[in-house]
Formats: structure tokens, sequence, C-alpha cells
């Protein structure tokens, strides 16, 4: 049986968010960095998704409790489209795209789920920042858009690691094979 067509989608992985989780975020990008390598190697699609919004930040409602306290602290402006905070760490390769979204999902306001109709994408292997908020959400919507999923758990990383860790034992095996960013290397071959 032929397997599923794959890609690594590497969400959040941008200054705005990177730079609030100090010293633990060299080891961290060294492991994503790792599995973007691995990816391309094997021909493996790369998709980085951002938050961006517009200048302005009109797609910020009042009514939004997490985006609406992001806005009044003053970082609306910060990852609006113009600014260096909403883009990838990671240098996207040639091939890569960067798409961004406008809510915690990945799907959320972005053209995710065209595009990855568009290429015949059924496999979504996911890592970001942070656990809690853009994974655990695309890793539901996903689910129940029958997505098959691995989620690479040390390429994964939280302000809270007892959440993390929740998230990666109990909560996330019953939708997706998880696994750490090595293995995940071996099983391409690499």
């Amino acid at each position: 049986m032929e397997q599923p067509k794959s890609v690594l989608l590497v969400m959040d992985v941008q200054q705005g968010i990177i730079s609030r989780l100090g010293d633990r975020v060299t080891d961290y990008l060294e492991r994503v960095k790792r599995a973007v390598e691995a990816a391309h190697q094997v021909g493996i699609p790369v998709y980085f998704i951002v938050v961006r919004f517009r200048k302005g930040a009109p797609e910020m409602s009042p009514d939004n409790k997490m985006f609406t306290a992001f806005k009044n602290a003053g970082s609306g402006s910060a990852m609006d489209e113009s600014s260096p905070n909403t883009q990838p760490v990671i240098t996207p390769g040639e091939n890569d795209l960067v798409i961004a979204k406008k809510r915690i999902s990945a799907f959320a306001g972005s053209d995710l789920a065209m595009i990855l109709r568009a290429q015949g994408i059924k496999h979504l292997v996911l890592c970001g920042v942070s656990t809690s908020g853009v994974v655990l959400s695309t890793l539901r919507q996903a689910a129940d858009k029958d997505y098959i999923l691995t989620v690479l758990s040390d390429g994964c990383l939280d302000h809270d690691e007892e959440v993390h860790g929740i998230l990666m034992d109990k909560i996330f095996p019953r939708q997706a094979e998880v696994m750490t960013v090595d293995a995940w290397v071996k099983s391409l071959g690499k």
C-alpha cells in the first residue's frame, strides 16, 4: 500500500513568539531544524505557519479573550504583516511555504486546508509553539478533518511543562502518533 503524502508543519516558530521562551529556545530550535532538514532530504514539504495580522489588527475581535489581551498589551501591532516578529525563525527553504493564520489553529483564518487538498496531502507532522495552543488546536481540527497525524513531542514547546507532558502522554496519543524528532528522522531512513 502506498504511503500517504506527508507535510511537516512548523507552527508559530516565529520571532514574536519564540522570543518569550527564554533559555529553552536554543536546544528546541536545533531539534526543529533537524526535523526540517530531514524533511527536505526526503522530499517532504515543509509549511511554516505564522500568526500575522493586517496593520492595526482588525482581525482581533474584542470578544476574543486571548487576542483582546494581546492587543491591549500593545502586542497587536508587533504581529502585523510588516513586522519581523511574524517571520519564521528558521529560514524556509526555496520550496517551503509560509502560511499566515489569524487564530490559534493553523487552519483558522488561513488557506492551509485548500493547499493540503490541492497537494493531496493526507498526513500532517506537527511541531510548534505552544503545545497547548497551536499544536492542540491544529491537532483537534485536523483529526476532525480525518488527517493522519504525527506529533513530534520534543519538536513542541509550551510555557507550562506539566501541560505539555499531559498532552503528549495522555491526550495526543488518542488521535496521533507521538514520537521524538530523532525517532521521526530515523523512521525516514535518515
